[in-house]
Formats: structure tokens, sequence, C-alpha cells
């Protein structure tokens, strides 16, 4: 108490003589309503610090590995991109639900009957279809050709594995810890935040943090954020497996969207990937 009285007490008085160091020509050269912003963000890290700091290491420190396999599945899906083109990758990436499916029903114990595994590959075959040809620009050719290296074919096996393994091993924590929800999140996405900083940094990127940003990067940045978070409900009160079935049922929402903003056609292909998650469903919920 001493120590902390002591020092607000140093914090008080100091704070006019600092003011006072920081005019220019007299006048504060700053706004004052960003300083008090910055104040209050500061006083929420610190807060979040200390509740790190209160909880016992025993809870916090496996989403350090989470938080790792995340930043790294991310950042190998740029780094495939020079040895596949887009639409291979589109293609392959749909066997992660594959590595998904069996990952959750090793390492959860999660037996899943025929009828299930059937369904789960209907979206495998869901996914292939919408990205062999779903959609198509009336002036491209519609014939899609596919190329991938050796190396191409060892980073998207990788891939599939790192993104199956962390969405299950991330289930696993959630669903073991007597934690809420909130307070998981919290963990989670401090240590994502402290480990792409540092790729970010290590990377030694050119320009500014926020060089390129517009409107439209914020409302990536805010709805990819808030599926992260409903997410983590899904894999905390639900199950990977209902994760996928979202992620495929999406491409109903990129169809839309394309067609609306992009002036895109729906193909034969895009009812074939309608049809098989229609069935997938019915398979393994029985709807």
């Amino acid at each position: 108490w001493g120590l902390m009285l002591v020092l607000s007490v140093a914090i008080y008085g100091s704070h006019a003589p600092l003011l006072t160091l920081c005019k220019v020509d007299g006048m504060i050269p700053f706004s004052s309503a960003s300083v008090v912003v910055l104040v209050e963000l500061t006083k929420l890290v610190f807060s979040l610090l200390f509740l790190l700091l209160a909880v016992s290491w025993r809870h916090v420190a496996p989403f350090t590995l989470s938080a790792l396999l995340y930043a790294a599945n991310n950042n190998l899906v740029v780094h495939m991109q020079l040895f596949m083109d887009p639409s291979t990758y589109q293609v392959l990436s749909n066997l992660k639900i594959v590595s998904t499916a069996l990952l959750y029903s090793l390492f959860l114990h999660q037996r899943l009957g025929m009828r299930k595994w059937l369904a789960l590959f209907l979206l495998v075959a869901a996914g292939v279809s919408y990205s062999c040809g779903g959609l198509q620009d009336p002036g491209s050719p519609s014939k899609m050709q596919l190329h991938i290296t050796l190396v191409g074919l060892l980073l998207i096996s990788v891939y599939c594995l790192i993104s199956g393994l962390s969405a299950v091993y991330t289930e696993a924590i959630l669903k073991t810890q007597a934690l809420p929800l909130s307070l998981q999140n919290l963990f989670l996405y401090f240590f994502g935040v402290l480990l792409n900083l540092i790729g970010y940094f290590w990377s030694s990127a050119e320009g500014s943090f926020l060089e390129g940003f517009s409107s439209w990067v914020l409302v990536i940045v805010v709805s990819q954020a808030l599926n992260g978070l409903i997410m983590s409900v899904v894999m905390k009160h639900s199950s990977n497996i209902t994760r996928l079935f979202v992620i495929s049922c999406s491409i109903l929402v990129n169809a839309l969207l394309s067609v609306t903003f992009f002036n895109l056609q729906l193909t034969l292909l895009f009812f074939v990937a309608v049809s098989c998650i229609g069935l997938a469903v019915h398979l393994y919920y029985g709807v």
C-alpha cells in the first residue's frame, strides 16, 4: 500500500510539469480526446495483463500452442500460393474437412458412424464442386486448369493437418477447462496478437502498419473478429463438426454476393454443391 500511494502521489505531481514539457510555442500540439482514449486503452491493457498474472498458468499456457498453430496456418496460406495456382488451393483445401473430422474422432474420442462420415465426404464433394467452377465469369474461358508442384502438395498436406489439429486442440481446451469462455478467449487472443505482431516485425514489412487500409478492410477486420468469437462459442458448446457445416454453408452467401457485386453466373456445379450440402445436413443431423 505504501509503495502504491507514494507512486500515485508522484504521478499526480508530475502531470502538470509533463504537460508543460509537451508544449510547442506555448500550445498543446495534440488532441486531448486522443490522449484520453490512449490512457483508457493503456489501462485496459494493464488490467488484462494483471488478470493474466492472477490466473494460474496451467490455465493460460495451453493457449500458447493453440495461438501458435493458428498463426502458422494463417501464414502458410500465403506461402502456398507460390507453389500452386489459386484454383488448385481452393480445391485441395477442402481436404481439411477430412483431417479435422479424423482428428476430432481420434483425440476427442467421438465415434462417427458411416452415415456421418458419408455426410462429411459430401461436404468435401460440395467444396470441390464449387471450387471447380460453381461460379463463372461470362467473359472468361469455362475450362479450369489446375497446377501444383510437389512442394505445393506437401504444403497443402501440412496446412490441412495443422488446420484440423488447431481446431480440435482448441475445442479440447475450451471444453475441458472450467473457465468462462470470455476469459478463455482473452488468453487465446492475447497470445494470438503477441505471436502475429512478432511475425509482422520479423518479416520486416515495408510501409506503415495500416498502409492500404480502406473502409472495406475495416469491415473485413470487424466481421472476421466477430466470426472468430462466434466460432469459439460453437467449439465450446457444440463441436468442430458444426463449424465445418457452417463453413460449407457459407458457399451460398459467397455465391449470392459474387453474383450481386461481380456479375458472375451460377453453373451446374453450384447446384451440385448445394445438393451435396443439403444431403449432408440431412444425413448428419437428420433434418
